[in-house]
């Protein structure tokens, strides 16, 4: 008897009671759905007002600022993943105030998740993904060295909700997407 497992090969297919294309495994039938992703991130703020960014090390958009955020794990809340993204990327504890936005990009098949959130203790240094890290008033903000349109939104709607309660979240612009080639 051999320890090997057989190798799971998959087809296309639309299994019974779907609409849609998924994968299936010719062997066994199971259906691999294949679900967005969903990114958890932050707006942090220093009591001074100023926004922390992160310049990518990665791609993609390598070199380009953006806020700390990242894929949520499994068994971890949004927030959670929120605080751990800023702690990885920006070496940074905060207190999450509550749920700034919520964005859809089809695109790349994420749900994005972005909370305002305080700096605490101050500390803040630039983890593997991340360049460099640096806090910015909002006229320093590096406007065209963005990394992504929903960091422009995001930063936008901070500002517009800057010292206001947080009620519904916000969400794409109208007839966004976030697909850069769609400007």
């Amino acid at each position: 008897m051999s320890d090997e497992q057989p190798a799971i090969a998959f087809d296309l297919a639309t299994p019974p009671g779907e609409d849609r294309l998924r994968r299936v495994c010719r062997t066994c039938g199971f259906i691999d759905y294949v679900n967005p992703r969903i990114v958890a991130g932050s707006v942090a703020v220093d009591p001074d007002g100023k926004v922390l960014l992160c310049r990518r090390a990665i791609d993609p958009r390598k070199g380009f600022w953006t806020i700390p955020a990242g894929y949520l794990e499994e068994n971890e809340t949004v927030e959670a993943g929120a605080a751990r993204e800023c702690m990885e990327e920006a070496g940074a504890r905060i207190a999450i105030e509550g749920l700034l936005a919520v964005y859809s990009i089809p695109r790349i098949s994420q749900v994005q998740m972005i909370y305002r959130a305080r700096l605490e203790g101050g500390a803040f240094s630039a983890g593997p993904e991340s360049l460099e890290v640096a806090l910015f008033a909002w006229d320093e903000i590096p406007w065209r060295e963005i990394a992504f349109p929903s960091v422009h939104w995001t930063l936008n709607y901070w500002r517009e909700s800057a010292g206001k309660p947080l009620g519904q979240p916000f969400v794409n612009p109208p007839g966004e997407t976030g697909d850069p080639a769609a400007r």
